[in-house]
């Protein structure tokens, strides 16, 4: 991507405090102690940026002022001995004189301004982030120790969570399936965290499959950032684009790491086969299914370069959950890196089952849920489709019927 192009898309907005914003659904991370107490283990670390971080405290002040001490140290070291002293003469006036002994002249001075300011410009070139500015290299230095990695403790763990996603939404079973054998298999080879293979939800519109990736990152307690594919301006909302670019910003993969500090969160791009493409005034074209090659390729994407900061990151933990309508319309190279998990309608009796645990978690009377119920099962028997939508806006509007004030 060109700086020098324009888009001719709306500006996107930068998501900046992940708990207030609503496209950080599910965003609810326990302290690591809590995880470990439901069966999690602690959060190993790993290396998460192509870059080298040196101490702050290294001012040119402390830099300045730390060879300069080296330099009166080394003086010192010639001087004769002279700790008898001249006659008359007593321990404060001889170490007056050996501090104007050792002390730099405005030569040296110079001289170790100058190799500290060429120190700090080679330490900025061998970091791998002399092109940021302040700012940004600030930003980035959250990851000087890496980042955390959420796991799974047992098998057996694994299987608890499968089964309760399971049984919450049985109609999702392929996707659940999947995940399942995804957490017994990061068991089960040892690896340092949890690593889910990029999916590709497909089935009928209001089955739940966005909710299902939110609850899935509930259970796994790793934060979910959900990004419309529709409202998004081209690749620019996932990846980012180039600094240069009005709207420029990183992008909602490496904020969503960047304000965790986890590696394997949940990224949801709902309605992906939606995306528009975006076009520049010189006729470039960026799209959202091209964008997200490189990071559904564990090769590529242990070293994928952000185009806003132009580091390289290693995104291989992500978990990338894509949902869409039809699939068919999604180019060949994507399904290849994720093939599409089928999906159904829901029984009758499955929604009914939704409408009742809905409406316990809501507090409705069991006159309400059996109302809904109802509605739901006649719906049905006339053969006009009903979603988990018109499921919960049922249930929405029974709540408030059931709230509303008394009017005396």
């Amino acid at each position: 991507m060109d700086p020098g192009d324009s888009i001719k898309q709306p500006q996107a907005r930068v998501p900046v405090n992940p708990t207030a914003n609503p496209l950080f659904s599910g965003w609810s991370l326990p302290s690591e102690q809590a995880n470990f107490a439901k069966g999690f283990p602690l959060m190993s670390r790993i290396p998460f940026i192509e870059a080298r971080f040196f101490s702050p405290e290294d001012t040119t002040y402390s830099l300045e002022k730390r060879f300069v001490q080296h330099l009166r140290d080394l003086r010192s070291r010639k001087l004769p001995d002279t700790s008898a002293g001249a006659e008359g003469e007593d321990s404060g006036e001889r170490a007056a004189r050996r501090r104007h002994s050792t002390s730099p002249s405005e030569q040296d001075r110079a001289r170790i301004k100058r190799r500290v300011d060429l120190l700090l410009e080679r330490r900025k070139a061998a970091s791998g982030m002399g092109h940021l500015s302040r700012e940004h290299r600030e930003r980035l230095s959250v990851f000087r120790d890496g980042v955390r990695l959420v796991a799974i403790a047992t098998e057996h763990l694994a299987d608890e969570l499968a089964a309760e996603l399971h049984g919450e939404m049985p109609w999702m079973a392929p996707a659940t399936e999947a995940v399942w054998h995804a957490m017994r298999r990061s068991v089960r080879e040892g690896w340092p965290g949890l690593r889910l293979p990029p999916m590709l939800l497909d089935g009928p519109p209001g089955i739940g499959k966005s909710h299902w990736a939110r609850r899935l990152g509930q259970l796994l307690t790793v934060p979910t950032a959900v990004v419309e594919a529709t409202s998004e301006n081209a690749s620019f909302g996932v990846v980012g684009s180039q600094r240069g670019w009005g709207s420029a910003y990183p992008g909602r993969v490496l904020e969503t790491i960047l304000q965790a500090g986890v590696a394997n969160p949940i990224l949801v791009v709902d309605e992906v086969e939606k995306a528009g493409k975006a076009t520049s005034n010189k006729g470039h074209t960026f799209g959202l299914a091209e964008a997200l090659l490189p990071l559904l390729e564990p090769m590529t994407a242990k070293r994928w370069n952000c185009p806003y900061y132009q580091v390289k990151f290693d995104m291989s933990w992500v978990g990338w959950v894509l949902t869409s309508n039809n699939y068919r319309l999604l180019p060949e190279p994507l399904l290849s890196r994720c093939p599409p998990v089928r999906l159904r309608e829901l029984t009758r009796a499955e929604l009914s089952d939704f409408v009742r645990r809905e409406g316990a978690k809501r507090h409705l009377s069991s006159i309400a849920v059996q109302v809904v119920t109802e509605a739901v099962d006649r719906t049905c028997q006339y053969g006009m489709r009903i979603d988990l939508r018109i499921a919960s806006r049922l249930l929405q509007r029974a709540e408030d019927l059931e709230r509303r004030p008394v009017c005396h």
